[in-house]
């Protein structure tokens, strides 16, 4: 009889990126018990977001605790923002906002670029009620389940990372146009989760949907609105989908390894980090914006 190497034979415990082993399905206690209130909606959302094959991976490692309190509160903060400029302001109609987002100290202003905050702040306000609505349905769809497996540094990362990525190309390639939405960090969620290929027939032609949706009133607003004064750009939504199939493919893919030992993370960083310090030079030196 030939000896066994029983090493060989064992298969590597899942493990997160902080080394901590995950429990796999069959090793739970009791196979038979009822699934709890957060194992049965994991169970739910992985049969509608992801293919066969990832659905394990995906009930290994999400959990509820921590919450994905960031993208719940980030998608708060924006609604209540748009409620405050659409009711206690002075506006014609809420259905779409004007004279009193265009006079917000967060709306991204070409002629206000060295107020650097703007930069990220103006993903808070919105141009109307397509806009917000949009938006916070997208990033809620994706947001929530990205971060109870992800949780929320990484997923905050992902998100403020394609507001400014959507910000910086907007000021680079649409520089006369103003910039409102949180359209950059959306769609660096939507980059970085369908870079790794997990989302089924059914939630492509979803969320497809809702982007052309988005894309086709980001084209209106920008080409043929008759709104008067400054344009809203819609580069944004193309700096955050690059952003996401970046940075976002580095944060959301390779679960069992940590991310600075990733040589892929490293390039990525340098990658945004040259483009951050190109686009702020071409801001100072180079942009045909007055200041």
């Amino acid at each position: 009889m030939e000896d066994i190497d029983v090493e060989e034979q064992k298969e590597p415990f899942p493990v997160d990126r902080d080394g901590r082993r995950v429990r796999r399905e069959e090793e739970q206690p009791d196979g038979a018990r009822k699934m709890g209130f957060h194992e049965k909606f994991h169970h739910h959302v992985s049969r509608w977001m992801l293919p066969e094959d990832m659905r394990d991976k995906y009930m290994e490692r999400a959990n509820c605790c921590p919450p994905p309190i960031f993208i719940i509160l980030i998608s708060i903060a924006e609604l209540a923002v748009f409620i405050y400029y659409a009711v206690w302001k002075p506006q014609k109609q809420w259905v779409t906002l004007d004279e009193g987002i265009w006079k917000s100290p967060l709306t991204y202003h070409p002629d206000c670029r060295q107020e650097a905050w703007r930069f990220i702040s103006y993903m808070f306000v919105h141009a109307g009620v397509e806009h917000i609505l949009g938006n916070l349905l997208m990033q809620l769809l994706l947001g929530i389940p990205l971060e109870l497996v992800h949780k929320g540094f990484e997923v905050g990362m992902v998100y403020i990372g394609g507001v400014l990525a959507g910000s910086l190309a907007s000021s680079i390639f649409d520089p006369f146009s103003a910039l409102v939405g949180a359209s950059g960090g959306v769609y660096a969620l939507i980059g970085g989760y369908f870079m790794n290929a997990v989302v089924v027939m059914l939630a492509k032609t979803l969320f497809f949907s809702l982007v052309g949706l988005d894309f086709g009133f980001a084209f209106y607003r920008r080409f043929l609105g008759d709104e008067a004064g400054l344009k809203v750009s819609f580069v944004a939504h193309f700096g955050g989908i690059v952003a996401g199939m970046t940075i976002g493919y580095i944060f959301f893919s390779a679960y069992n390894q940590k991310l600075l030992h990733d040589p892929r993370f490293w390039l990525c960083i340098v990658a945004y980090i040259v483009f951050l310090l190109f686009a702020v030079f071409f801001n100072i030196f180079l942009s045909p914006a007055p200041v």
